[in-house]
């Protein structure tokens, strides 16, 4: 697999600029990143740590082989050859100008700034006059798609091209506004939750209960009018505003008002937060919310719904293919922690759900493709047998080579190899499949071309052991 020859340089390395680095790499760009803060790269380090545990398992391709990573001494040495800038310093507008000016001092021709600001316009951005378009993500970086894009039209389009090709949606805005689309939403949403808060009306686990148990979890897959569409019943859109549109002028909310951030307030806030999260440090934290949203966005993606379809359009630009010990890779796969158990090991469901996956590739292979199957013709399974040999764990990106045992008439026999990163075999699973007519629900010959394509595969691998190494790991995975 080739690596992408693009450099990114990272300026301000926090949170943000963390998750921004670790997105360029796991997509195959060179990164490099200028902190003053000395803990920079322990801070990165395990942010990208979190990252390859995650990202990766969102595809069922593998992402590009991981760029490098670079730690610069100073603004014009990380921006020097670089092919996209990415400011992520403190909201501060005079820090901002002034970084601006080191970076446009080292920019190559025709470079720009994207800024990360997360509510500053573009044209406050770039009035000291460096080439400045705001380009907002949110956390984490890594595995949100979302990139709210503002400025100059030009540099918009350009920057939507980039954040595209590195698995993310780019929403450019039609109107410059302080904090953009998402933040507005998030800041109605916050002022109404101190307000409860404040009039005692609920505590921030009651608050998080509220979102995370209902209308947030519409919104992962459908959003704000999709959602009341659906609440207006048969009628649609109109028949929900005609029902709840004179709610809007009743007393419900204090968002027009803002209640005093006061020592009280804070404190109220701190220690009720204390209260529910305390128990888990900030890395368990980030871990945990990483998990649920890998789970939640590989659920989307079965239906390409919401962040879903970005995820699949990312996913056709991945490569996929090639061949391993003369046997044709049919799939490379990162263990997602859907697969895995209460131990962190992939469970036996998931081994058999990466053949079928393979299956599916192979089929592919020898032009049993979507195509094939639509036009009423597929391979039922009708035999699996499976050893476990060792364990695997979340995050490790495993390939399967197919060999084509049998491949004559009705039938399609195969040999499926599991195996790690360093070459240790994972397990085997042999399947044996028949040749099925949709309509009528039994067996009979493939057609033609793919019957010849599985003849060639057999015979090509033919004289091959069809065994695994090892033996079998006695435990339950």
């Amino acid at each position: 697999m080739t690596r992408t020859a693009k450099n990114a340089a990272i300026i301000g390395g926090g949170v943000i600029g963390g998750g921004w680095a670790a997105r360029f790499l796991l997509n195959g760009w060179d990164v490099a990143v200028f902190d003053p803060d000395p803990e920079a790269a322990r801070k990165i380090g395990e942010v990208l740590d979190n990252a390859r545990a995650s990202l990766p398992a969102l595809y069922d391709r593998p992402l590009p082989p991981e760029g490098t990573l670079s730690f610069a001494a100073s603004v014009a040495e990380a921006v020097s050859g670089a092919d996209w800038v990415q400011e992520s310093v403190s909201e501060r507008l005079e820090l901002k100008h002034r970084v601006y000016r080191e970076i446009a001092d080292a920019l190559p021709e025709g470079g720009f700034i994207a800024s990360s600001t997360s509510g500053f316009k573009a044209s406050d951005l770039a009035s000291g006059g460096a080439p400045v378009v705001v380009v907002h993500p949110f956390n984490p970086v890594y595995l949100l798609p979302l990139a709210e894009i503002s400025g100059d039209a030009a540099l918009c389009d350009k920057a939507a091209g980039v954040v595209t090709s590195i698995g993310m949606h780019p929403l450019v805005l039609r109107k410059e506004i302080d904090a953009f689309i998402g933040n507005r939403f998030q800041e109605a949403v916050w002022r109404e939750a101190l307000w409860m808060l404040k009039d005692g009306i609920a505590t921030t686990t009651e608050i998080d209960d509220a979102i995370r148990m209902s209308f947030g979890l519409r919104w992962a897959q459908m959003g704000l009018f999709e959602t009341y569409r659906i609440a207006g019943g048969e009628a649609g859109m109109q028949s929900y505003i005609e029902q709840f549109g004179p709610t809007l002028s009743w007393p419900w909310t204090k968002l027009t008002d803002v209640p005093d951030l006061d020592a009280a307030l804070i404190e109220t806030i701190s220690s009720q937060s204390d209260a529910q999260s305390g128990h888990r440090t900030i890395r368990e934290l980030e871990r945990l919310r990483d998990d649920n949203l890998v789970a939640i966005l590989r659920g989307l993606r079965r239906t390409g719904s919401g962040a879903g379809g970005v995820l699949l359009g990312h996913e056709k630009t991945l490569a996929e293919g090639g061949e391993l010990d003369g046997l044709p890779i049919t799939l490379r796969q990162a263990v997602p922690v859907t697969w895995t158990d209460y131990n962190g090991h992939m469970n036996e469901a998931a081994y058999l759900e990466l053949g079928t996956w393979a299956t599916d590739g192979l089929m592919k292979l020898v032009g049993a493709d979507d195509a094939y199957v639509a036009a009423g013709k597929s391979f039922f399974t009708v035999d699996t047998r499976i050893r476990y040999l060792d364990e695997v764990h979340r995050g490790t990106v495993l390939t399967v080579t197919t060999q084509v045992l049998e491949g004559v008439g009705k039938k399609m026999k195969l040999f499926h190899r599991m195996t790690k990163p360093d070459g240790t075999l994972a397990a085997t699973l042999e399947t044996l499949l028949l040749h099925t007519d949709l309509s009528t629900r039994r067996a009979c010959p493939p057609e033609p071309q793919v019957a010849e394509a599985l003849e060639d595969l057999a015979a090509a691998h033919a004289g091959r052991p069809a065994e695994g190494a090892g033996g079998a790991v006695g435990q339950r995975n």
